[in-house]
């Protein structure tokens, strides 16, 4: 199995899973962000959490290869494509049942 198959098995075919042991994974990158925003007083998103851990996976991969750093890279890239099309939809979901009002 290839590597974006693994990833697509760790995000989307065992998010259940996961989500029994860490609550659900977006859910858990905005209280990541809230906490962050407030041990710094800057304002970051859970989209910057997300970019936050490929960027660290990537770091770890300048200093020596582990297939699991670009695995976990991989994943997180994938979470975070799902994070803004759930965040997309629900915005859309939003702006029609105001509309219908």
């Amino acid at each position: 199995m290839n590597i974006l198959d693994r990833a697509n098995e760790i995000v989307n075919k065992r998010s259940e899973e996961k989500a029994r042991q860490y609550g659900p994974f977006s859910e858990g990158m905005e209280r990541a962000a809230s906490i962050a925003r407030g041990m710094t007083g800057k304002d970051f998103t859970a989209e910057d959490m997300y970019a936050a851990l490929v960027a660290l996976k990537l770091s770890r991969h300048s200093y020596s290869y582990r297939e699991d750093n670009l695995l976990d890279a991989c994943a997180y890239i994938g979470a975070l494509d799902n994070y803004i099309k759930e965040r997309t939809d629900e915005d859309r979901q939003d702006s029609e049942s105001k509309d219908a009002d």
